[in-house]
């Protein structure tokens, strides 16, 4: 099981359209992928078309038992392929600013009760650097950074990264996989500086390809439909984007080996 969360201390990048494009690339492959939404606006749990309910990611939160667990993971109508841990309003409750090791292990506590296991596990993160954001990070292999081609996203990257350091301190398993830039825009002459600034600054850890903006892309997070199945042009532009990505992801975690017991966390 390969565990990747998907995160920006900036909003509005497209963070979430980067989680549920790799959800879209998994699934189009068959491959069997669990999508966690911790963010507490639910916009990933939206988007593949899951209906956010009393027991959800806020429940296994509170109480990450294998039987809560159960209970909480429901089929997208995506793909049977594809399970989500619905994110609601009620994670917010779970988004101290200092919870203790404790607190932060239950994600992970929760994720190694799925069952059954999927190969891959796809973490939504709140622009925020809180308990549900650390949780994520305490639980992941890789972490994808987002972020867009202006000012203060790319001071978000860097905050997003120092973050990622920290938590992997002592931890050695938790690696970057690296910064996905969003909403291109060829030609624009802002857009064109920030990428090259990005280069400057984190070098090879920028991915290729960037992501463009699509209207696409819009059109089918609206229509809850994957990315894969959206019949334009752009749509399988970019969709064939995410299946890059997503390859980068799948070989990264081939060279990560046995995950580590969740005990190693210490008790606040």
């Amino acid at each position: 099981m390969l565990v990747a969360c998907v995160l920006s201390l900036k909003g509005g990048v497209g963070k979430t359209t980067v989680t549920v494009g790799l959800a879209s690339a998994a699934i189009h492959r068959g491959i069997e992928t669990v999508l966690v939404d911790l963010d507490p606006q639910g916009n990933a749990t939206a988007t593949v078309d899951v209906t956010p309910s009393a027991i959800g990611v806020a429940s296994v939160l509170a109480d990450p038992r294998r039987s809560v667990v159960r209970k909480a993971l429901v089929t997208s109508p995506w793909s049977e392929h594809l399970r989500v841990l619905p994110g609601s309003e009620q994670t917010e409750a779970h988004n101290d600013p200092d919870p203790g090791n404790k607190r932060l292990a239950r994600l992970a506590e929760g994720l190694e009760k799925l069952d059954p296991l999927p190969n891959l596990v796809l973490v939504d993160c709140p622009p925020s650097l809180g308990q549900l954001t650390r949780s994520a990070l305490v639980a992941a292999d890789r972490a994808v950074l987002v972020t867009e081609p202006s000012l203060y996203a790319v001071t978000g990257v860097q905050r997003a990264l120092e973050a990622v350091q920290r938590e992997r301190t002592g931890r050695g398993r938790l690696q970057p996989l690296g910064v996905v830039v969003n909403r291109v825009r060829p030609r624009a002459a802002e857009h064109e500086f920030r990428l090259a600034e990005l280069r400057e600054l984190f070098g090879p850890l920028v991915l290729n390809p960037v992501l463009p903006d699509r209207s696409a892309v819009q059109q089918a997070e609206g229509a809850a439909v994957p990315i894969h199945r959206w019949p334009t042009p752009g749509a399988k532009e970019v969709a064939g984007m995410f299946d890059t990505l997503l390859d980068r992801l799948l070989r990264t975690g081939a060279k990560a080996g046995k995950r580590p017991p969740v005990a190693a966390a210490t008790p606040a």
